[in-house]
């Protein structure tokens, strides 16, 4: 499925009333969902960590683009793998949940350490309805989300910027620059990264 199959599955809330139980996607998009699932606890949740080209293909054979040597552990949380596209050498570590409900983009080494959180989706607020919304998430090349990070709606990670442990990213972080806090605010360069 491409992003843009991804949005148009979104339901309408007036029509659906999710604030009520109703469904915010489309019945294809759930079943699809429900059979990566199942494939992904039977086939993958278990395996070592050595397995991950293994891992690759069970999350190729579900749409996702996946670079040479992309990692994703066993243990992490993928909403949609068709929303997912993972550069050379970039990692989904421990338990980190990709609640990838429009597509998330990760460069070339770009790391996601354990427990982080990836949200490309939210409700309006305003709305009696609580329309979903979602918007892409793109980290740039040799980026790291540390552990317990967040990562909202529509934010672009630069390359080579960091997001320490349990930060919490809700506009875009410049490249090559490390951020802290929630909400996230910069703190000094990576000196790992390019001088632009």
């Amino acid at each position: 499925m491409r992003p843009s199959e991804a949005v148009s599955s979104i339901l309408d809330a007036r029509q659906t009333s999710p604030s009520t139980g109703g469904a915010s996607f489309s019945l294809r998009s759930r079943l699809t969902r429900a059979l990566f699932v199942l494939c992904w606890t039977l086939l993958a949740a278990w395996t070592p960590p050595p397995l991950r080209g293994w891992r690759r293909l069970i999350l190729r054979a579900f749409g996702a683009s996946m670079g040479k040597g992309a990692n994703v552990y066993a243990s992490a949380r993928i909403w949609h793998p068709g929303l997912l596209a993972m550069g050379d050498y970039a990692t989904l570590g421990r338990r980190v949940n990709c609640y990838n409900q429009a597509a998330v983009t990760l460069g070339d080494y770009a790391v996601v350490s354990q427990d982080a959180t990836l949200c490309a989706g939210t409700h309006d607020y305003d709305d009696p309805e609580f329309q979903l919304h979602t918007r892409p998430i793109t980290l740039g090349a040799h980026c790291w989300i540390a552990a317990e990070a967040f990562v909202g709606p529509g934010v672009a990670v630069g390359a080579y910027a960091v997001l320490g442990a349990r930060g919490v990213a809700m506009r875009d972080l410049e490249p090559g620059t490390i951020y802290a806090g929630n909400p996230a605010v910069a703190l000094k360069r990576r000196n790992l990264a390019p001088r632009p």
